[in-house]
């Protein structure tokens, strides 16, 4: 996906840009290309950014440690505010910033970048507590001392490096 010159867009039809997304987004490992749609609107002093997309994805459960697929779908929108003062490289690198401050913002000079936005907001979809399945299990072991000796085949080292240590 190319940047977008922020004044170039003001001259697009209705001051807007769509952008069909079908390809794979460097530093998201998915299965599937990524595929939807970005849509840029300048409306002066904001660009309203929204999208819509899917790919799918290989997570790996938190319980049982096995991968399974996961279907990752996008539907958001974003105000970036247009702001002369970003971006400037006098910035202090550390500065006190109020809590209705935090907001995005691009210089309306500047260029927007649906890629890396989109890598933004797919990540944001990526679920922070994988699961295979709601009743997950977890992984199975028998505890020591146990008649069954079924252990599952990646704790197996471990135990015989436990039955090497007396109680």
């Amino acid at each position: 996906m190319e940047a977008i010159y922020i004044p170039q867009l003001t001259k697009a039809p209705e001051r807007t840009e769509e952008i069909e997304v079908k390809e794979f987004l460097p530093g998201l490992e998915t299965l599937t290309p990524v595929r939807g749609l970005i849509r840029v609107q300048h409306q002066g002093n904001y660009l309203q950014v929204s999208g819509k997309a899917e790919a799918i994805i290989t997570c790996t459960c938190n319980r049982c440690l096995q991968q399974y697929n996961h279907r990752l779908l996008l539907e958001t929108s974003e105000i970036i505010w247009l702001d002369e003062s970003a971006n400037q490289k006098d910035q202090p690198l550390e500065q006190e910033i109020a809590f209705d401050d935090l907001v995005e913002t691009l210089s309306p000079q500047g260029y927007f970048y649906p890629s890396i936005w989109l890598y933004e907001q797919m990540c944001l979809e990526i679920p922070q507590r994988q699961l295979c399945d709601a009743n997950c299990a977890g992984i199975q072991t028998t505890g020591r001392g146990s008649s069954d000796k079924s252990i599952d085949s990646r704790w197996a080292s471990l135990e015989s490096l436990r039955e090497q240590f007396p109680e």
